[in-house]
């Protein structure tokens, strides 16, 4: 996934000078390969999906505004699971639950996995999904398992009555063992949250945009779009001008967004 997060700057000129450094480390690694950062190493197939994440340092309305965002559909409520030290986190594991009217999905997400390797069942159909996220200038598959939860597991796992190693599925159990070797969770694992989720779109647009607002106010912001692998470095740069032009800035500092998300919740 290539992440880049929205936010206030008053130094906009310093900030995108840092931030075209940055990204011209990430193309220069990208072309090692035809198809992507890393896909020698992970051996990426041609037709592989790349999630580009891009995050973003200008006020959430200075973006609205300057890529003519409407918005999509009403606020979605996201939760994430970790204990006081993130050691999830830091395991490259994150668990997440986001209510919609009449729905909870409740996911796991897997950090640093070989798609291209994975035993049969391990992500069956309809239950999960690997794709490709690049970070920085390192590319890596992210397993996605989710499963759905009714009203009434929903409302226990928030209220601390039912854990949440009992609110997931046999096959995100099956793999969080297998595949990772966290299992059983570590204690003192709690619900964080929750953001409200906002999503926008532009008309004729192939990304999409999301804010959170954390329950301390501060908003996170962030631009993405799927792509082919042998396009991700083309539509990378492409995304990356089209920001740049518009007068978006593009945090310098990537790799610590998810962290200082986690962080905030934690308060």
């Amino acid at each position: 996934m290539l992440r880049f997060f929205v936010g206030t700057s008053n130094k906009a000129g310093s900030a995108v000078t840092k931030h075209l450094a940055v990204a011209s480390a990430v193309l220069a690694f990208a072309t090692v390969s035809p198809n992507v950062a890393g896909a020698e190493k992970t051996g990426t197939p041609p037709n592989a999906r790349v999630d580009i994440q891009l995050s973003l340092c200008s006020p959430p309305e200075q973006v609205e505004s300057a890529l003519h965002l409407q918005r999509r559909g009403a606020p979605l409520e996201v939760w994430l699971f970790d204990d006081p030290a993130l050691s999830l986190f830091e395991r490259g594991l994150r668990f997440r639950l986001r209510l919609t009217k009449g729905q909870a999905e409740l996911t796991v997400k897997v950090a640093n996995q070989d798609c291209a390797k994975l035993a049969l069942g391990l992500v069956p159909s309809g239950e999960g999904k690997c794709e490709y996220d690049i970070h920085g200038t390192t590319m890596a598959g992210a397993v996605s398992l989710s499963r759905s939860l009714d009203a009434s597991a929903t409302r226990d796992l928030l209220g601390g009555q039912l854990p949440l190693a009992e609110a997931l599925s046999a096959t995100q159990i099956h793999y969080l063992r297998s595949m990772v070797g966290v299992w059983p969770l570590p204690a003192g694992v709690r619900a964080l949250g929750p953001q409200q989720v906002a999503s926008y779109g532009a008309k004729g647009k192939p990304y999409g945009v999301d804010v959170s607002q954390m329950p301390t106010g501060a908003p996170y912001v962030e631009i993405s779009r799927k792509v082919p692998a042998v396009d991700a470095t083309r539509l990378y740069e492409a995304l990356v001008s089209e920001l740049t032009l518009a007068g978006v800035t593009i945090c310098t500092d990537q790799s610590s967004q998810a962290g200082n998300k986690l962080r905030s919740l934690k308060r």
